[in-house]
């Protein structure tokens, strides 16, 4: 008997996870947006970040069940635009951009878990709005990879690089 030829590793995002504002954690806040680079320093356009974050004042309860339906065939409309969830979900675009909105996180950093092609698990890392212990606890050189940069009030950037000299700080939970 001949073996079967394996899966080819996705990604399949594209279909079922992104939903219509899935980067609209908040409105009237900030806005933080970015590029996924390879290790080559290429785009990434098919990649899937997800955000985890505190309210301003730090609690992580968020609100549950804020996505709407439409009544007729059950199809996901968005967020209601009210409730912070604290939870977003966003595929980069053909450019390897992302971006969303959200509020100052109290806790000063914001949750990431990346999914792309070729990676067998996703990654995880964080978006500091400012000064935290635990950047103080890095090298120098690799603290700045999980910094986002002020671009002007009230927007910030933060890049993510999968590989290479300029590879974003990922946290390991296991």
């Amino acid at each position: 008997m001949n073996p079967t030829p394996s899966q080819t590793v996705g990604p399949f995002y594209g279909y079922a996870l992104p939903f219509p504002g899935g980067g609209d954690l908040a409105s009237g806040g900030i806005a933080v947006h970015g590029y996924v680079y390879d290790g080559a320093g290429d785009a990434v356009p098919d990649a899937l970040l997800e955000f985890w974050q505190a309210d301003e004042n730090g609690s992580l309860a968020g609100a549950p069940g804020t996505m709407r339906r439409d009544p007729t065939n059950g199809a996901v409309l968005g967020r209601d635009g009210v409730r912070f969830t604290g939870f977003g979900r966003v595929a980069t675009d053909l450019d390897g951009h992302w971006a969303l909105r959200t509020v100052v996180p109290g806790n000063g950093y914001i949750s990431v878990c990346v999914f792309a092609r070729g990676l067998l698990h996703h990654l995880y890392t964080r978006i500091y709005l400012g000064q935290d212990a635990f950047l103080d606890s890095l090298p120098a050189e690799r603290r700045q990879t999980l910094v986002a940069v002020e671009e002007r009030d009230g927007v910030h950037r933060f890049d993510i690089h999968l590989q290479g000299e300029k590879e974003t700080v990922f946290l390991d939970f296991g």
